[in-house]
C-alpha cells in the first residue's frame, strides 16, 4: 500500500532534457523515468472485480424482500412500470399499492406531473423488463446493479489517482461495504443512479488527464526536436492545441446521465469541467509554457464547452423521448394551447419540455413540507438523521421471530458509523493539507465533496433528506484513502512510522467490517429481536 508523492519525477537542471518526452511525461504524469504510462497489471483488473463481485454479492442477496414498496418507492417504482405501458408516467387511483403489489395494478389514466427527469426510472424499468414488474427484484434490481458498478468505479478512480492496486482495492471495499450506498443499492430510488454517473465521469476524466497530458508531452517534444531541444518562445506562450479528447466526451456523456437522473448533478457538471480546464493549467505550466491560464481557459476550455456541452444536452433531452414522442404526456401539448407564449422560436414539443423545466424547478425551489424523516446539510457529517425506509414488528412465532418479546425489520439508510465519521474527519484534513502542499488529488477529492455537499445550504427552507449525500458519499472514502496512503506510504514515512502506519489502517479495516456486520440486519430488513434492534440505534435520531 503506496502513496506516489505527486512531485516525485526528479527536476531537470539542463534546458534541452526538460523538453523531451521522457522528461515531460515524468513531469506531468509523475511517473518514473523511462515509463511512458503507468500500469496496474493483471491485478489492476483482477483485484477491483473481486470486491465487485462482492459487492455483487452483498446487493443481491435476498433483494426481493421486503416484497413492499418502501418509502418513495411508492412513487419512482409505479412511475416506471407506468413508463414501460406509455412511454411517460401515467395518474394511479388512491390507494393503488395493494393492487400493485397483488400483481393486478390498475391504472387511473390521464399523464402524471412528476419533478425529476426520465432516466433514473428507465434504469429501474429495465430490472423490471428483466425480472418483471411483480417482484422487488425486477424494480430494485437496477440501483442493485448500477450500484455495484459504482463499486467498481470508485475502485478504479482511487487507483488511478494514487497509482496503486491497494489503495484501489480498499476504496472499493469501503464503499462494498457501507450501508448508505448499500441500502440505496438495493432500493428502488433514484439516488444511486446519480453517483454511479458521477463516479463513471470522474473516472473518465482521470483518464482524460492521462491522456491529454501524454498528448501535450509528445506535442511539446516535438516542437523542441524540431529546434535543437528547446521550443520557440512563440510556441511557449500558449503552447500547443490538444482538441481531441475522446475520453473527455465520454466523461460528459456520463454527465449527461446524472443531470437526466437529477437536477441536482448540475453542481458536478460545473465543478467536474472547471476541475479538468484546472488540470489542463497545470499541465501547460509544468510543460513550460509562459501563459497556461490562459492557454488552458482558450484553447483547451473553451473547446471542452463546445464540444462538451452540447453531447450533455443533447443526450439529456434525448432521456425525454417518450414523453416526446406522445401526444399525452404531461404538459406535452402546452406550446400548442397557448400560443404566443414560452419560447416561441423554439418548435412546440421543446417549448413545451421548456415550461415543463419551468414548472418542476419552481415545485423544487418552493417544497418546504414538514417530513418526519427529513434533515439538513448540517447534521449529514455526523449522519444525524438517516431515513427509515422500513419498519415492522414481527410477533413471536412468526416470520422467524424467536424472541420472547416482538422482533423488528427494519431498513435504514444509516451509513456505517465508523467510515461516515472518519470519512467527515478526514474531509477536514485534507483540506489543511491541501492548502499546505496543493496535491492535485486532494483537491479533486475536495471538489467532488464540495459539488455534492455545499449547494444544498443554498435551500435552507427546502425539504432535504440524508440520502441526498449519496453523490459525495464516496469522495469522503477517497478521503479516507488518500489519509491511509500518506499514513502508509514509504515516500512520506520511515520505516517504523511505515509499519505503525500499516498495523493502523489494518485495524481500521478489521473495525469497519466488523461494524458493517453488526449493522447488517438492519440495512437488509432482517428479523431480529426487539433487543437487537434497539442495539443498533445508537442516536435518539436513528429511530
Amino acid at each position: 500500500m503506496s502513496l506516489v508523492k505527486p512531485d516525485a519525477a526528479r527536476r531537470v537542471v539542463d534546458p534541452k532534457q526538460a523538453f523531451t518526452e521522457e522528461s515531460l511525461l515524468a513531469r506531468l504524469l509523475e511517473l518514473p523515468r523511462g515509463m511512458r504510462r503507468w500500469s496496474a497489471g493483471r491485478l489492476g483488473w483482477i483485484v477491483p472485480l473481486l470486491i465487485t463481485v462482492l459487492a455483487g454479492i452483498m446487493r443481491f442477496i435476498n433483494l426481493d424482500h421486503p416484497h413492499a414498496l418502501i418509502f418513495d418507492e411508492t412513487y419512482y417504482v409505479k412511475d416506471a412500470y407506468t413508463m414501460l405501458q406509455a412511454g411517460y408516467e401515467l395518474q394511479w387511483p388512491e390507494d393503488p399499492n395493494e393492487g400493485f403489489l397483488a400483481g393486478a395494478p390498475v391504472l387511473a389514466g390521464g399523464p402524471e406531473y412528476v419533478v425529476h427527469p426520465p432516466l433514473g426510472k428507465w434504469m429501474i424499468a429495465l430490472g423490471m423488463l428483466v425480472f418483471g414488474w411483480e417482484n422487488g427484484m425486477g424494480w430494485r434490481s437496477g440501483p442493485a446493479f448500477f450500484g455495484t458498478l459504482a463499486v467498481l468505479f470508485t475502485a478504479l478512480i482511487a487507483q488511478r489517482m494514487f497509482r496503486s492496486v491497494a489503495l484501489g482495492a480498499l476504496a472499493g471495499l469501503l464503499v462494498a461495504v457501507d450501508g448508505h450506498q448499500l441500502v440505496l443499492s438495493r432500493t428502488g430510488l433514484l439516488d444511486i443512479f446519480l453517483m454511479f454517473f458521477v463516479v463513471a465521469a470522474l473516472y473518465f476524466l482521470l483518464v482524460d488527464r492521462d491522456d491529454g497530458r501524454r498528448k501535450l508531452a509528445a506535442r511539446v517534444a516535438a516542437q523542441a526536436a524540431a529546434n535543437g531541444g528547446i521550443p520557440t518562445p512563440k510556441q511557449l506562450l500558449y503552447g500547443p492545441w490538444i482538441l481531441w479528447r475522446p475520453w473527455r466526451l465520454v466523461a460528459a456523456a456520463m454527465l449527461a446521465g446524472a443531470v437526466s437522473v437529477k437536477w441536482s448533478a448540475l453542481a458536478f457538471i460545473a465543478v467536474f469541467c472547471l476541475l479538468a480546464v484546472w488540470w489542463d493549467a497545470q499541465a501547460r505550466r509544468q510543460a513550460g509554457i509562459k501563459h497556461w491560464l490562459t492557454a488552458a481557459v482558450l484553447r483547451d476550455g473553451a473547446f471542452a464547452f463546445v464540444t462538451m456541452m452540447p453531447v450533455i444536452a443533447v443526450l439529456y433531452v434525448s432521456t425525454w423521448t417518450g414523453w416526446i414522442l406522445s401526444t399525452d404526456g404531461y404538459n406535452r401539448q402546452w406550446a400548442a394551447e397557448n400560443p404566443g407564449e414560452g419560447l416561441t422560436f423554439l418548435p412546440n414539443w421543446l417549448n413545451s419540455l421548456a415550461d415543463y423545466h419551468r414548472s418542476a424547478y419552481a415545485f423544487h425551489q418552493q417544497l418546504s413540507s414538514d417530513h418526519d424523516w427529513e434533515s439538513g446539510p448540517f447534521s449529514w457529517l455526523a449522519a444525524g438523521r438517516p431515513v427509515l425506509f422500513f419498519f415492522e414488528q414481527i410477533s413471536t412465532g412468526s416470520d422467524g421471530c424467536t424472541a420472547v418479546e416482538q422482533c423488528r425489520q427494519a431498513i435504514t439508510d444509516l451509513p456505517n458509523p465508523l467510515l461516515w465519521w472518519v470519512g467527515s474527519v478526514a474531509m477536514v484534513v485534507l483540506l489543511i493539507m491541501w492548502v499546505g502542499s496543493r496535491d492535485w488529488r486532494a483537491g479533486a477529492i475536495l471538489a467532488g465533496i464540495a459539488a455534492g455537499y455545499l449547494p444544498w445550504f443554498m435551500y435552507p427552507e427546502r425539504t432535504m433528506f440524508f440520502f441526498y449525500t449519496i453523490g459525495y458519499e464516496p469522495f469522503l472514502v477517497l478521503a479516507i484513502v488518500y489519509l491511509a496512503g500518506r499514513i502508509t506510504s514509504r515516500h512520506y514515512q520511515d520505516p517504523v512510522r511505515h509499519t505503525i502506519g500499516l498495523v493502523g489502517v489494518g485495524l481500521f479495516i478489521g473495525a469497519v467490517l466488523l461494524v458493517s456486520a453488526f449493522f447488517w440486519p438492519v440495512w437488509t430488513g432482517e428479523t431480529i429481536p426487539y433487543d437487537q434492534y434497539r442495539l443498533r440505534i445508537w442516536m435518539p435520531s436513528w429511530s
